[in-house]
């Protein structure tokens, strides 16, 4: 190679490379590629091997429930969305502006928008809502989701990205694949491998979620294997990448009113869910019901899982409880003054509560 030869390569390299650098200016890396640190899931299906995130089942798991890998580090809104996946049998998908539904006997289970993909030639790339809606739009569909009058919605087809053969024809079996998801409003965009394989547009917007939690899939059915890399966010307008440094006693402060609640197995009064109220200041908690109120401070355990938080009472009563909590959501359940701290969110036993709060 002449020197003029090796001077072209250098300067074709040099830009080439600072194009790439800056394609990626603005996001941050949600996995360090050695652990799951600010993931949540079972451990006995996700772990890290081979500097990539792992989920895997087998004939002895007998997965009864679709489960996920949760990430700790804030909830998104509008945003992008770049990560590498790899799946070999079965299905799996990218959970965005959803919300943790319960946590499952095998893990969190979780509902809301979902970026599809799986080992099969059908749903790689659809727009699924988990728990929800459904499909939203079909692999190589433009729609848009309008409201009708039972409360329901109508997908409305507005124009095609492409053939699904032909998108299919793109995704690489068995091996590693490059995933863009991108949000804004309510305008909802997947592409895999550099071509665009759904595109939303939700106006349906009792269901359609402004911000919600993100997750990785693994699926009921047979054994499966699924690797995600390079995971890293943008926000676009918004403040996800300022709100992943809060800490839990941060996401608390502020009004949150009740939306739903059970006891005993059975839902709670509507007119008593309306008037339930928390307000959190500092360290220090009022919670007001129908026809009273009471006070105190709260104290937060975040080691474990699901964490723990106990209410001290200003008549100097604790009352411990479990708690998850993001930006617009706050599950609580509580057990009675002085008795035990309930095992999970499902306020089965008449001795527990539980409480999902949205921020006002």
């Amino acid at each position: 190679m002449n020197r003029k030869a090796i001077l072209a390569f250098t300067l074709v390299s040099t830009l080439a490379l600072g194009s790439a650098r800056a394609a990626e200016d603005g996001f941050t890396s949600l996995f360090n590629g050695q652990s799951l640190d600010g993931w949540e899931g079972n451990p006995a299906l996700w772990s890290v091997q081979n500097g990539a995130i792992l989920g895997r089942t087998t004939p002895e798991t007998n997965l009864k429930h679709n489960t996920f890998l949760v990430w700790k580090g804030g909830t998104v809104s509008d945003f992008e969305l770049r990560l590498s996946y790899r799946i070999v049998n079965g299905n799996s998908g990218i959970q965005y502006r959803s919300r943790v539904a319960e946590q499952g006997p095998q893990g969190p289970i979780v509902s809301g928008y979902q970026a599809d993909f799986e080992a099969g030639k059908t749903y790689s790339g659809i727009l699924y809502e988990e728990r929800g809606r459904g499909i939203l739009a079909q692999r190589g569909q433009v729609t848009r989701i309008n409201p009708t009058p039972d409360g329901k919605h109508a997908v409305e087809v507005l124009a095609s990205v492409g053939k699904t053969e032909d998108i299919q024809a793109g995704i690489k079996a068995e091996d590693w694949n490059d995933y863009i998801v991108i949000a804004r409003g309510n305008r909802l965009t997947h592409i895999i491998n550099g071509r665009v394989t759904a595109d939303v547009i939700d106006d349906d917007s009792a269901h359609a979620a402004k911000s919600g939690v993100l997750a990785f899939q693994v699926h009921v059915g047979p054994p499966m294997t699924v690797e995600f890399k390079n995971v890293r966010l943008k926000a676009l307008g918004g403040t996800q990448t300022a709100e992943a440094g809060k800490s839990d006693q941060d996401w608390f402060q502020g009004k949150w009113k009740a939306t739903a609640g059970t006891r005993d197995g059975q839902g709670l009064p509507q007119d008593f869910v309306d008037g339930l109220k928390l307000t959190f200041t500092g360290d220090k908690y009022t919670v007001e019901w129908p026809g009273g109120e009471g006070n105190g401070t709260f104290k937060l355990g975040t080691a474990g899982s699901p964490k723990t938080v106990d209410f001290h009472s200003s008549d100097g009563n604790v009352v411990p409880g479990l708690f998850e909590v993001n930006a617009n959501e706050l599950k609580v359940a509580i057990g009675i003054e002085g008795g035990p701290r309930p095992a999970n969110f499902k306020g089965a036993e008449a001795t527990s509560l539980s409480v999902v709060y949205r921020r006002q």
